[in-house]
């Protein structure tokens, strides 16, 4: 199995194999061109959008700057609005369904490591690297989610769902609820 398909399955996987780290300069490349862009060279953006992300449908805008892995492993449904300095770490997927707001400084994780040092770093040749796992990240359609929220590895959020800002969450969100804090739990029916 390569090292893509264990970053993919959720297994420990080493983040600086040859694969990942061509996939990654890739996605830095096509950041970097996308934030710098100038806001009216509309085609231009979708063009760099439709390169990097897995899978963007018609009327998605994403404002920059902003940042991913891979971009590789994220797909976003149509009209979904994506805010300023938003981080998606897409080792594994993010799905983002339709109609969604995701505010200002947003960060969506797909990576988390083992809790134990002595578990998480691994020496070897005068040298250490980390484990990484994955899990993926599925967020429904209709949904906002209030700037500075942190939604953690493996979490869905159902539809018609709006998270309050500065939320951590780290459990899955039912369809039609307000849901906010830390960590985020839902507060009442929609």
């Amino acid at each position: 199995m390569t090292e893509k398909e264990k970053m993919m399955k959720g297994d420990a996987y080493d983040s600086r194999d040859p694969e990942l780290l061509k996939m990654y300069h890739r996605a830095r490349k096509l950041i970097q061109a996308y934030n710098t862009l100038d806001s009216e060279l509309l085609e231009e953006r979708e063009r760099l959008l439709t390169e990097l992300l897995s899978f963007k449908a018609s009327g998605v805008w994403i404002e920059a700057p902003f940042f991913c892995d891979y971009g590789s492993n994220i797909s976003i449904g149509k009209n979904t609005f994506v805010n300023t300095n938003c981080i998606f770490i897409d080792n594994n997927k993010i799905s983002i369904g339709q109609n969604g707001l995701i505010a200002p400084y947003v960060q969506i994780y797909t990576a988390t490591h083992p809790l134990k040092a002595s578990d998480r770093i691994i020496e070897e040749g005068g040298g250490s690297r980390y484990l990484t796992h994955t899990k993926a990240v599925m967020i429904g359609d209709n949904v906002w989610i209030g700037g500075n929220s942190v939604i953690f590895p493996g979490v869905t959020i159902g539809n018609n769902v709006t998270i309050g800002a500065g939320s951590v969450v780290t459990k899955d969100i039912p369809d039609n609820v307000l849901a906010y804090g830390n960590p985020c739990k839902v507060i009442r029916s929609l």
